[in-house]
């Protein structure tokens, strides 16, 4: 990861959640974020601002620890919030907090949950959408991408977000969203929507990985690339086109296309 970085003199690095496994961090002076966060991402390339959401593993330890300014006194990358807007030019990128949505977090018993700040659930999940719904009615950027942890849709061990595909998907298309990027299912996936141009983008395959379960599409959506692996993913982005490419954790190319702008299939 930090070859490429150096390859293409990146920005910014985002991580789509779960950040500190498997159960977050205890509080802010938890020895787990320098272990699992400044210890392993030593790469010259890799010192810029890390934008960071919350996984659901995130929320079974302290959340508030992980959203907390501190953190920034201990390693300046860290920017990690609930749900913001980075504006990088000519992209826009909405950072949505996905937990909150997936309604059998708050009913089961084998792990507990920080919702501080959350409950209640439906009102926060139903303020997020209205806030989202406007920021991407306001944006004139040339490319709008939202980044969440749970997929909306994924042929991985999760597979669909049930309560993402009826809530968020609608809101994406309605609005002309390029891509939805997802971290959750611990593999890298490329899925093509049937009904818009949204490209569904999954990259949470930068610790556990090889689980063997790989599902069939649970509908029309054009699977493109599966890798069942870890790895990583880059973006390229200028104003007629964004480049991509997913990695194997050596730095290996499996596989990449180009999307142009206007409107365009991909090639």
């Amino acid at each position: 990861m930090g070859r490429i970085g150096e390859k293409l003199d990146i920005d910014f690095v985002v991580s789509t959640g779960d950040n500190i496994y498997d159960d977050g961090l205890k509080n802010v002076t938890d020895p787990a974020f320098v272990q699992s966060f400044t210890d392993i991402y030593t790469a010259k390339s890799l010192q810029k601002s890390w934008y960071s959401v919350l996984g659901n593993h995130d929320y079974r330890g302290d959340a508030l620890a992980q959203l907390s300014p501190l953190l920034r006194k201990i390693d300046r990358r860290w920017i990690c919030l609930r749900s913001f807007i980075l504006q990088a030019g000519i992209a826009d990128m909405f950072f949505i907090d996905t937990t909150p949505f997936v309604e059998s977090y708050f009913t089961e018993t084998d792990h507990s949950y920080d919702w501080r700040g959350v409950s209640p659930r439906q009102a926060y999940v139903s303020t997020l959408l209205k806030e989202l719904e406007e920021a991407l009615r306001s944006s004139n950027a040339t490319w709008k991408f939202v980044v969440g942890h749970h997929a909306i849709r994924s042929v991985g061990h999760h597979g669909d977000t049930l309560e993402l595909v009826k809530y968020l998907d609608p809101l994406l298309k309605a609005y002309g969203v390029d891509m939805y990027m997802n971290g959750h299912d611990h593999c890298l996936e490329h899925i093509s929507s049937a009904d818009s141009a949204i490209e569904y983008l999954t990259s949470g395959a930068g610790s556990k990985a090889w689980r063997g379960d790989v599902k069939e599409s649970s509908d029309q959506d054009i699977v493109r690339f599966v890798y069942d692996g870890q790895g990583f993913m880059s973006a390229q982005v200028n104003p007629t086109h964004a480049h991509l490419v997913f990695y194997d954790v050596s730095a290996n190319i499996l596989h990449q296309w180009t999307m142009l702008k206007p409107q365009h299939s991909a090639i």
